[in-house]
């Protein structure tokens, strides 16, 4: 089907105007029918990405589905996939009906709320599909907007901070990547990702301002992007707007943050770093190593002393973005297939958790982890889920947590034997505050006078859960579903990557016998 991948895209949009023109009032119905037009657009979208699915060809490694008509300013309005792009898409368009049902009790400006998820899912969208430049800057921008609203007006009591600080940082780290994208645009004379993808940018050492810069333009641009890339993870230390933005987003706005948005960042360095600048990618690859290292360690030391439930999943979705940069830069199909498939299953574990919290938080108004103890006592099927993608965030085998992490290990440890033995610290720390919450929050005698009359999960919350259950356990247990779909085009990234690096080794090999 043509424009398959702008009308996934743009669905929600569609519906976020027609919300916005045609919705009237703030009684019952309308909010209802905001809700309603909210959730069938989202789902919408989801079954025509089936579609998607359905008609990819994971053995072709080039780009599928691709629309390019004249955009503005000479530039194309062109949109594709290939088999790392088309899984986030997946992931985005399944999670946002769920999104969308995980805040039906919201009663405060219901329709602006629904149009800024729907304008957010479009933007998400976009970023995964663009192969442009200057399409993929907007789409990449422009989601920090809904995102800073949904944050700003709906949620904590410290949101305005909160707002400013996520919005602060990813813009500012933004900015150096526009200035790398319109000097690539003066390199290679064109915005066209694909051809930008075949373009060797110069990795001739330079010297700038005193400095000497190994990798001469390639290092340049990679920092830049890497600038951007790097808040958007988050990797430490630029992880300091995640923490108060989880606390003060409502509950549909940490999902949504933390199970999509997080991976834009890991995208990046997939489409970006690795491809078009791997000279540079492997001379600074132990920069990003000793960066992801601490930031699994620190981070999981920082979740261990947490007492608000959400800040500590935050701390967590840190140190799991520690190894997915880990793995990306080891560069090799183990490394760069577990960091994919950690990022899938992230989307879903700590999403998973995320609303895990909003259902005590919806009954008890608070988040504390010392204002709960003995839940199962009185929610035995939320005991029973809060457990399950409590096993899955530690990397229980048997769900997807486990095969992300073994195998970015596995593909660390080919290059590096002490960051992987560093980095598996990381499984036992991740256990110890994990377990630590679970513990505190369901074990334990029901003692607290307000806790006694809380109810277990209704059937819209069990409903929510039910497909997030069945997706970790299916690639828990079936993981070649997606390791299938991204092999190829893995493989064909690692061997250009390889191949790009070993002729910048043997040129200056090369030049020195000439001049010999």
């Amino acid at each position: 089907m043509d424009n398959l991948l702008s009308i996934i895209t743009f669905l929600p949009l569609v519906a976020a105007l027609v919300l916005a023109v045609f919705l009237r009032g703030d009684d019952e119905a309308a909010r209802r029918n905001a809700k309603l037009i909210a959730l069938l657009a989202t789902t919408a979208s989801f079954l025509v990405s089936l579609f998607l699915w359905a008609g990819f060809d994971p053995a072709n490694t080039g780009f599928q589905f691709v629309e390019s008509r004249p955009w503005i300013l000479g530039l194309n309005y062109k949109m594709g996939v290939d088999g790392i792009s088309i899984l986030f898409v997946l992931l985005t368009t399944f999670l946002m009906p769920l999104t969308i049902l995980a805040c039906w009790n919201v009663e405060h400006r219901v329709k602006e709320y629904m149009i800024a998820f729907l304008v957010l899912e479009t933007l998400m969208l976009g970023v995964f599909c663009a192969l442009d430049l200057v399409l993929f800057y907007l789409f990449f921008e422009a989601g920090l907007i809904p995102m800073f609203l949904i944050i700003g007006i709906w949620g904590g009591a410290n949101r305005i901070y909160a707002s400013f600080k996520f919005f602060l940082y990813t813009f500012l780290g933004s900015v150096l990547m526009l200035v790398a994208m319109i000097a690539m645009y003066y390199d290679a004379g064109t915005t066209d990702i694909p051809t930008l993808l075949n373009h060797q940018f110069s990795a001739t050492p330079i010297t700038l301002l005193g400095f000497h810069i190994a990798g001469g333009l390639q290092t340049l641009l990679w920092l830049a992007f890497f600038a951007s890339f790097a808040v958007k993870m988050p990797m430490w230390p630029v992880h300091t707007w995640l923490p108060d933005a989880h606390v003060q987003a409502p509950t549909a706005g940490s999902v949504v943050l933390a199970a999509i948005l997080l991976k834009m960042g890991g995208y990046g360095f997939l489409r970006f770093s690795l491809p078009m600048f791997p000279v540079a990618s492997e001379q600074l690859s132990t920069f990003v190593f000793v960066l992801s290292a601490v930031a699994i360690v620190y981070t999981s030391l920082v979740a261990l002393a947490q007492e608000d439930m959400k800040k500590l999943i935050a701390y967590s979705s840190i140190a799991h973005m520690g190894y997915v940069t880990m793995g990306i830069f080891a560069a090799n199909q183990q490394g760069v297939d577990g960091a994919i498939f950690q990022m899938l299953s992230h989307g879903f574990v700590s999403g998973a958790l995320f609303l895990c919290v909003g259902v005590i938080y919806d009954r008890m108004h608070t988040r504390e982890i010392a204002a709960y103890g003995g839940l199962v006592n009185r929610m035995p099927a939320y005991a029973l889920v809060f457990m399950l993608f409590t096993m899955a965030n530690v990397g229980l085998p048997g769900t997807s947590g486990f095969v992300g992490e073994f195998l970015t290990l596995a593909g660390i440890f080919q290059v590096n034997t002490w960051v992987a033995a560093f980095a598996a610290t990381g499984v036992i720390l991740s256990a110890s505050y994990a377990l630590w919450l679970y513990r505190r929050v369901v074990f334990g005698q029901l003692i607290k006078e307000s806790l006694k009359g809380i109810t277990d999960m209704t059937t819209r919350e069990k409903a929510i859960f039910a497909p997030l259950v069945a997706m970790t356990l299916l690639l828990g247990v079936y993981p070649s579903l997606v390791t299938d779909a991204i092999g190829p085009s893995v493989q064909a990234l690692v061997s250009n990557y390889d191949t790009a690096v070993a002729q910048a080794q043997t040129a200056p090999a090369a030049t020195q016998l000439a001049q010999n």
